[in-house]
């Protein structure tokens, strides 16, 4: 298994390119005006503002968002004193994983110096290139000497990952820990096994946390710390050092409410674990063999808690959870360092967070794992996209509340909605809608009330006061499923559901419905089993009744299905023949709408400006002005084939109808993406820029095309969003994530505050 990992993860490094990092210009480099701009002579500018004002360096140059990961490569994690060159791949490793998860730029250095002197004035020379430090890899005691002197010394957070990375994440850890058993931080009893930078470091915060010092026992190759040893002691360790004739870690576990490991394999025997207080609590985090396995722990006492640092076992005590957005809040309010009470904060950040409910995201990247707060989950997931919209804002208030933020943050709730772009990339599309929602939540009737996405997405829904949620489906199911996924919403305060077994609801929505439905070929008999089980047509039911303003559908079956119930129903707009839909597409570069995927096969000329102008409505919702692009196989009347003409035609019926509205066509499509590309063809387009509405000829036309952008232009979909029903109706895709299903709600109540404006 060992030589199989080893042989993948080198072809995985020796892929073209080389290593796991390169550099990407941010601006564009394309004329010889943007060379003018980006160095000479347009680069003086920037400079003359910094001699101005050397706080200029943040807003002119990327100093703010890039951070500098530097090594001796003296304590690589399980390798040990490699040395620099042979860490960079370790460093480069740590670079991916700041950007993965904060979107913070690193440059990777590693310096070839042992003396921890030259190593100081090394690092500290390079204040002016960086916005942060995060040193890795230093043995100890070197690592405390090296760290403490570029604090003093330099005027941006210099942080030891090993150190305090470790430490706040085994913090959370131990403090959710604390809760699950009942016990107080103050008046535990701790064991530590380590004494290098990791374990002092967890130590010394824990202590911050409450934890008295008098209740610490450190221990370490030679045994217990006591006052009095002489043999492989310094000034860092001796801080615990415990007046004592107890001299071996078998001596002091005795009684232990919570052991601490950063040593070495096995050092803790079950036989000790035996000896320890009631419920233990063990963070066995040596790597990759921990000093017990939780296995053998359990097997002496069933009753404990467990943590490591392996991934293979629950509660791993991962340092990405806390070093991507410790780093993210410091640097976003100009922290000057990282001090004891922004370790605390991003402590408690990480153990709030852990309380929550659990999100799709992570409960696919982690099939099969406990994902519900307690012995068995008390830290996040790494992949949990909340993280940096909650430590890193937690980080920044407790720098502005100790004095050390030079650019202090003015609206917290602005900068944890700024960060949610990078955890969900729909949230900078989606705001305009969901400001507009917020202002006035209305009541949204969510067909599939059993779903546990929609549940998920529910909660969410309650939490951003967004609308006033109304679930069909079976009570106890949709009851039972809140409690297993561990939610908060509650029946008759926070959400209200329809049973289709029945309720005073019934007799009404029966006879309406058989008034809607009896000259449509449903029998009496037929509509009472329909409204006993067809969710989408109780949903439905609600809108035209007045009881939901706003419905959505499709979280479970085909949309046609859905679809044929909402036509039968749902009355089209006034002057609209036909259905549509336009879905949004957030891709990396730009955002673009896809006119009609879904509904109408072949529609015609008219149906295709009917579309049109619907869907430009919808854009415009979205804050963004349209241009529209009519697609076909023919690019500005280079073919005369039946699609070319329906278009070509569209095109004349809407600047007629829309005389403001930015359309051109019929063209290509990468016409259409290309300004380049369509002024050679046709200079005389009233486009601009890239088209942000593609509308095409069929719906196949349509479907293609979406799946193609979606997939190979790594698209996130917002839709379809269902376009001339005379209520806010809409049909989700199979495919919905819980955050699509909320930006859905968003749109529907959105559509609901559009009608009432009208």
């Amino acid at each position: 298994m060992s030589r199989e990992l080893d042989k993948d993860a080198l072809a995985y490094h020796r892929a073209e390119p080389a290593g796991k990092l390169a550099i990407v210009a941010t601006k564009p480099m394309a004329t010889q005006r943007d060379l003018a701009l980006a160095y000479s002579p347009g680069v003086a500018a920037a400079c003359n503002e910094i001699v101005r004002d050397p706080v200029e360096s943040y807003t002119v140059t990327a100093r703010g968002n890039l951070v500098g990961v530097i090594s001796n490569g003296t304590a690589v994690l399980g390798l040990g004193a490699i040395g620099a060159l042979a860490s960079k791949p370790v460093m480069e490793g740590k670079a991916v994983l700041f950007k993965k998860f904060s979107n913070i730029d690193v440059f990777d250095i590693e310096i070839d110096e042992r003396d921890p002197q030259a190593f100081i004035e090394t690092v500290a020379r390079l204040e002016p290139t960086f916005g942060g430090i995060n040193l890795e890899d230093i043995k100890a005691p070197e690592c405390f000497i090296i760290e403490k002197a570029l604090k003093e010394r330099m005027k941006i957070p210099v942080f030891h990952d090993d150190q305090h990375g470790t430490a706040i994440v085994a913090g959370a850890a131990v403090y959710n820990a604390l809760r699950v058993v009942g016990k107080d931080i103050g008046e535990v009893k701790l064991v530590v096994s380590g004494a290098g930078a990791a374990a002092l470091s967890c130590t010394d915060l824990l202590v911050n946390m409450g934890l008295k010092k008098e209740n610490i026992w450190l221990t370490d190759i030679a045994g217990v710390v006591y006052k009095g040893r002489a043999e492989e002691m310094d000034e860092y360790k001796a801080r615990y050092a415990q007046d004592t004739d107890a001299r071996t870690l078998d001596d002091v576990i005795g009684g232990a409410d919570l052991f601490l490991g950063l040593s070495a394999p096995g050092v803790l025997k079950p036989a000790m674990v035996e000896k320890m207080a009631e419920r233990p609590i063990i963070l066995a985090m040596a790597n990759p063999v921990p000093e017990i396995l939780p296995d053998e722990a359990r097997a002496v006492r069933p009753d404990v808690i467990m943590a490591t640092g392996r991934s293979d076992y629950p509660n791993q005590v991962n340092n990405v959870l806390c070093f991507p957005f410790i780093f993210r809040g410091a640097l976003d309010c100009g922290a000057t360092t990282i001090n004891e009470e922004m370790k605390v904060a991003c402590v408690k950040a990480l153990a709030e967070l852990a309380m929550a409910e659990p999100v799709d995201r992570v409960q696919k990247a982690y099939a099969g794992e406990p994902m519900r707060f307690g012995p068995e989950y008390l830290i996040p997931k790494p992949f949990d996209p909340r993280l940096i919209f909650v430590v890193a804002p937690a980080v920044a208030q407790a720098a502005m509340e100790t004095g050390v933020a030079t650019r202090p943050i003015a609206d917290l709730d602005a900068y944890r909605a700024s960060l949610a772009r990078y955890a969900y990339r729909t949230s900078e599309v989606m705001g305009p809608i969901l400001e507009h929602a917020k202002r006035s939540p209305k009541r949204v009737v969510f067909a599939e009330g059993e779903s546990s996405r929609v549940l998920m997405a529910v909660q969410q829904v309650v939490d951003e006061r967004l609308a006033q949620p109304i679930l069909v489906g079976d009570r106890s199911r949709i009851l039972q499923r809140i409690e297993n996924l561990q939610l908060r919403i509650r029946d008759g305060q926070d959400i209200r559901i329809v049973d289709p077994q029945g309720g005073d609801w019934y007799e009404p929505y029966l006879t309406d419905f058989s008034a809607r439905m009896g000259r449509k070929g449903i029998s009496p008999d037929e509509a009472r089993g329909i409204m006993h089980s067809d969710k989408t047509a109780i949903a439905a039911m609600m809108c035209l009744r007045g009881d939901a303003d706003a419905m959505l559908c499709g979280a479970h079956g085909r949309f046609r299905v859905h679809l044929a119930t909402i036509e039968g129903l749902i009355d089209r707009s006034e002057g609209v023949g036909q259905f549509s839909t336009v879905t949004a597409l957030n891709l990396p570069a730009s955002t673009v709408f896809i006119c009609d995927s879904h509904v109408n096969p072949d529609p015609s000329t008219e149906e295709v400006v009917q579309a049109t102008l619907l869907a430009a409505e919808e854009v415009r919702r979205f804050g963004i002005k349209p241009k529209v692009a009519l697609l076909s196989s023919s690019n500005f009347g280079t073919n005369d084939l039946p699609d070319a003409r329906k278009m070509r035609e569209a095109r004349a019926l809407l600047a007629a109808e829309a005389p403001d509205l930015i359309v051109d066509g019929e063209m290509h499509a990468d016409s259409a993406l290309s300004e380049d590309l369509r002024s050679k063809v046709f200079p005389d387009s009233v486009l601009r820029g890239q088209a942000n509405l593609l509308v095409m000829p069929n719906v196949e036309a349509a479907h293609i095309a979406y799946g193609l952008l979606k997939t190979l232009g790594s698209g996130i979909a917002i839709g379809p969003i269902l376009l001339g029903a005379s209520q806010p109706v809409h049909i989700l895709s199979q495919s919905s994530t819980v955050r699509g299903i909320f930006n859905m709600t968003a749109v529907a109540v959105a559509g609901v505050q559009s009608e009432s404006r009208g």
